[in-house]
C-alpha cells in the first residue's frame, strides 16, 4: 500500500490519493477532518495538517473511491488503520484533499496587485516575511515565475512585522523557491535584515 498527494503545488498539499492491489485511487470527503489530515501528512512526513478540503478542491481523481467515512483519531501512523466505510455511496466530485504544515505557499502584500508588494510565505500554519540578506534577483525571478507574474521589475524594502522569518537562496532558475535552499526562524543570517518586496512586471494569472 502507499499513499501520495496529487494536484497540488508541491508534495506535500493535494487530493488524498491511496494505493490499493496495484491501482491509486482517492478517498471520499464524508466526515473527512482535520485529524483525518493529520494522520496522511505526517504519514508523508509533511509535518501536520493546515487546511482540509472536499469537493475536489485539487481536481478530480480517477479509479476507484478507495476510502469513505475515514474516521482516524490522529494518532494512527498509516491512513489504513484508520476505520472506514466498507462501501462508499460517493463520486470524484467528492474527492478529499489536504494543506500539510511543510508546504510552501507565497503572495505579494500591500501592493496595486498579486504582482508587487511585499513577500510573504504561509509555511508550518503561518504567514512569515522574507530576509533581504540573500535576496536577490534569481530569489526575485524564482517568485514572480511562480506567482504567474512575469520577472521581476525592481526589488523593494519593507518592515518585518509578522512571527515568522525564512531565508532563501537559489543556485539557479527553479520551479519554486520551496526548491532553492532555505532556512526558517534562523536569527543569524536574518539580524540585521529588512523584509524582502518585490515588483514584477506582470499583472498575475
Amino acid at each position: 500500500r502507499a499513499l501520495r498527494l496529487a494536484g497540488g503545488q508541491s508534495r506535500c498539499e493535494g487530493r488524498v490519493e491511496v494505493e490499493q492491489a496495484g491501482a491509486w485511487g482517492t478517498v471520499c470527503d464524508d466526515a473527512w477532518d482535520l485529524a483525518d489530515a493529520d494522520v496522511v501528512c505526517r504519514q508523508l512526513r509533511c509535518g501536520w495538517a493546515v487546511r482540509v478540503h472536499g469537493a475536489a478542491a485539487f481536481g478530480r481523481g480517477s479509479g476507484p473511491i478507495l476510502r469513505d467515512e475515514v474516521g482516524c483519531e490522529g494518532h494512527e501512523e498509516h491512513l489504513w488503520d484508520c476505520p472506514a466505510a466498507p462501501e462508499h455511496d460517493c463520486s470524484h466530485k467528492e474527492d478529499a484533499g489536504v494543506v500539510c504544515s511543510e508546504h510552501q505557499e507565497w503572495r505579494l502584500s500591500g501592493g496595486r496587485d498579486g504582482c508587487a508588494g511585499r513577500v510573504e510565505v504561509f509555511f508550518r500554519g503561518t504567514w512569515s516575511t522574507v530576509c533581504d540578506s540573500t535576496w536577490y534577483k534569481l530569489e526575485a525571478s524564482v517568485l514572480c515565475r511562480t506567482l504567474g507574474c512575469g520577472e521581476p521589475l525592481r526589488q523593494l524594502s519593507f518592515g518585518h512585522t509578522l512571527p515568522g522569518r525564512m531565508l532563501y537562496q537559489c543556485e539557479s532558475q527553479q520551479p519554486s523557491l520551496a526548491h532553492c535552499q532555505w532556512t526558517y526562524n534562523k536569527s543569524a543570517p536574518c539580524h540585521q535584515s529588512r523584509a524582502a518586496g518585490v515588483v514584477c512586471n506582470g499583472m498575475g494569472p
